[in-house]
């Protein structure tokens, strides 16, 4: 049987580059391979893109690009897979489909999945629309807003409309977190709890981005729950976030061992499961998801249920949530990789049947 030819995308110009490069090797590690064959694609922190070794990639414990090395190749519009060697114009890979593990801006944001349907090829996860809302986390939040689902008290502020502590406090209370909209791993973001550390706050999410936001602080239980599908979405057994940390830092996630403790499946009772498995599709579905999503809630004393935030293309690491609920819900790690390749090939033969012109 002829192996399917999986292009795994990874790395990029996001501050999330290394989470992507462990993301990738676990995804590798867990493809079938009398069924696919895996073509790495890594993406420099400059934004170029290589054809990367298999052996040399997953024995690096610390991998860094070599671009006297590496080939440099390219993928254009209605190429049908076919990358190119950007030094010489010949073909010198055909993939048949696209996993794209890369987080964050140019990656999770729509501009890469734009980028894969001009070149005509089936891929992994949310498109342009789902993965652009997904990321920008003030669109996001009013989308969710305007279909009735709850969410915590939030604004929104430009470099040029920053409003006085005072004026934030009373909007949103004290402690608040401040965000820069589209990032993630809990990069740039602070939890404020005085005066004096507000102005440096804020300049560090303006450095990741150029509209931040401000939120109120959330007191419950950290709540996560995995989607798959594209139509006819499911929900995984949900899990928790118990963090030993202020919050759940980008330390917490992934430098310090000891910084949270997951629990899968979450200690819920039936009916909030049920409830929050339904929330977490309702979302994907909203936010016009496809393929995969993991869905992240706060579950409050008096039982409300808020929605935090969207993930399009979630962490795939050895202790990310996303394998690991689902891996509870019955689907192992190979079968989850598998399930969503197919999802993928599901999506572009419907959209195949779409008329482009009169």
């Amino acid at each position: 049987m002829k192996k399917i030819k999986v292009g795994i995308i990874f790395g990029g110009k996001s501050a999330e580059h290394e989470i992507s490069l462990r993301s990738a090797k676990n995804v590798i590690e867990a493809l079938d391979k009398s069924k696919y064959e895996s073509v790495l694609i890594g993406i420099n922190r400059e934004g170029q893109w290589f054809l990367v070794d298999n052996k040399k990639f997953l024995s690096s414990q610390t991998f860094k690009f070599n671009k006297k090395i590496d080939k440099a190749v390219a993928l254009v519009p209605q190429s049908n897979g076919r990358l190119i060697d950007l030094k010489t114009g010949r073909l010198v890979k055909v993939v048949d489909v696209i996993f794209p593990i890369l987080h964050g801006p140019f990656g999770e944001d729509g501009t890469l999945q734009g980028l894969l349907k001009l070149a005509n090829i089936p891929f992994v996860g949310a498109s342009v629309l789902g993965s652009a809302v997904g990321m920008d986390k003030d669109v996001m939040k009013r989308l969710l807003r305007e279909a009735g689902i709850l969410i915590g008290k939030f604004s929104t502020i430009k470099a040029d409309n920053i409003p006085t502590y005072e004026k934030v406090i009373k909007n949103l209370g004290q402690p608040f977190f401040i965000k820069p909209a589209n990032m993630g791993s809990s990069i740039g973001v602070s939890k404020v709890k005085e005066k004096k550390d507000y102005q440096k706050a804020i300049q560090e999410a303006f450095n990741y981005d150029g509209k931040i936001i401000l939120e109120e602080n959330i007191v419950g239980r950290e709540i996560e729950c995995a989607v798959l599908g594209n139509d006819d979405p499911a929900a995984s057994i949900p899990g928790e976030i118990i963090p030993s940390h202020d919050f759940y830092s980008y330390e917490a996630k992934y430098l310090d061992e000891n910084g949270a403790r997951l629990e899968i499946p979450a200690k819920l009772s039936n009916q909030l499961v049920k409830k929050i498995q339904l929330l977490a599709i309702k979302t994907f579905e909203v936010l016009s998801c496809e393929g995969m999503s993991r869905v992240d809630c706060f579950l409050r004393e008096n039982g409300d249920i808020l929605v935090n935030e969207i993930n399009t293309i979630p962490g795939f690491t050895s202790i990310s949530m996303y394998p690991k609920m689902w891996e509870a819900s019955g689907i192992s790690y190979p079968d989850l990789i598998d399930k969503l390749i197919q999802l993928a090939f599901e999506r572009f033969e419907e959209e195949k049947k779409l008329k482009t012109t009169r």
